[in-house]
Parts: structure tokens; C-alpha cells; sequence
């Protein structure tokens, strides 16, 4: 899978200047977890998340402020509060390589780029949820993707927790790594292997 099978597009973006009680109105109203900064040219110049809104802005209980440190100030603008340069990746990224990136950098959400322009966004969630996806699903659709490829009646699919197993009716070791690739881009698939069905039953 690529990022641009995963992206939320069109993304909504903010600029440095929208306050930071906007960009938390859009937080809360679409249930994101981060939004892309951009600048009149709409060109990524940061992100701006939940963390960044919420650092300084809720005032400590006046009776036990004895007990807090000194409050952070509160920034006004997206502008005050953003990461500046954000982390960035192609559409055409790697999925695998997606997902290491915001585990390494601890993000929860990656801005998809085309050159300098922002054309979506992928966070932990939309992965998650590519990742529960029911094995029924995921069969069906490794079984269209495979009919397509080398007709009906000749796959059998068999699918648990997202591992694809494939069983050939043909002994043709390149169709079956057709096969296998084939399978591996189809979202919740965590791995794929085939086999010729001919050696299955002389097991």
C-alpha cells in the first residue's frame, strides 16, 4: 500500500495566522488529531496538533495554583503554537515505511505532500483502522484483485487476523508471486503466502 491509498483528501489546513481557538474548533469538529499549516501558496510550512493547542491554555484551579509550576503562555495563532518544519511524506510513500516514521518520530499524524503542496494526511488512526478490518473483507477483495489477474475458480483465499494464504490451482511459481504482491496491497493484509494446491494435498 501507498500513502495515497490511506490519505484523508482533500485535508484541511490552517494558516499561521487562523487563531488557535479555530484550529481547536476543527480538531474537535472532524475528530483529527492534527492539521497541516500552509502558506498563502498553500506549501506545508508546519502542523499543528492537539498538544500544541492545549499547552498553556487551560488555567490552574486558583485554589491549588500553590501547587503548579508556573503556567506556559498561551500562544494566540496557529503561527505561536505550530512544529516549524513539519515532517512530510510523498503520496506514493511506502505504507511500512509510513508507519516507522511516526512510530521513530513519535507523531500521530504525517502530512502527504506533492512537491511543496499538501494533498492529504495519514495519522496512526486511519492505519488502525485499516488494521481492523474483517478478514471477510480482506478476502474478497484479494480475491478480486487475483480474478482480475488470472481468472475465476482458480484461487482458493484463506484468510485469519489479516494473514493471507493462497492456494493456486496452477503450478506457475510466477503467478503466484504476482500473486502474493497482488495480495500485500490490499488494505489489512499484514502478510501474504501462496502455494500450489497440487503439493497441498500430497501433504
Amino acid at each position: 500500500m501507498r500513502a495515497r491509498d490511506l490519505m484523508t483528501a482533500p485535508v484541511i489546513a490552517v494558516q499561521p495566522w487562523t487563531t488557535a481557538k479555530e484550529a481547536a474548533e476543527l480538531l474537535s469538529m472532524h475528530g483529527f488529531t492534527a492539521l497541516p499549516v500552509v502558506d498563502d501558496d498553500e506549501r506545508l510550512i508546519g502542523i499543528v496538533t492537539e498538544a500544541d493547542l492545549i499547552r498553556g491554555r487551560i488555567p490552574a484551579d486558583p485554589r491549588h495554583a500553590h501547587e503548579h509550576r508556573e503556567a506556559a503562555v498561551a500562544g494566540k495563532t496557529v503561527g505561536d503554537v505550530m512544529t516549524s518544519p513539519a515532517t512530510a511524506m510523498d503520496s506514493g510513500t511506502d505504507v511500512a515505511e509510513l508507519c516507522q516514521a511516526l512510530v521513530d518520530a513519535r507523531i500521530r499524524a504525517m502530512p502527504i505532500v506533492d512537491g511543496s503542496a499538501v494533498v492529504g494526511i495519514v495519522t496512526r488512526g486511519d492505519i488502525v483502522r485499516v488494521l481492523a478490518r474483517e478478514d471477510t473483507d480482506i478476502a474478497r477483495d484479494v480475491k478480486h484483485r487475483l480474478e482480475i489477474y488470472g481468472g475465476s475458480g482458480r484461487w482458493k483465499i484463506d484468510v485469519r487476523d489479516g494473514y493471507v494464504h493462497i492456494t493456486d490451482q496452477f503450478d506457475d511459481d510466477t503467478d503466484r508471486h504476482v500473486a502474493q504482491l497482488l495480495a500485500l496491497a490490499v488494505p489489512g493484509v499484514v502478510a501474504a503466502d501462496t502455494a500450489y494446491a497440487g503439493e497441498e494435498q500430497h501433504r
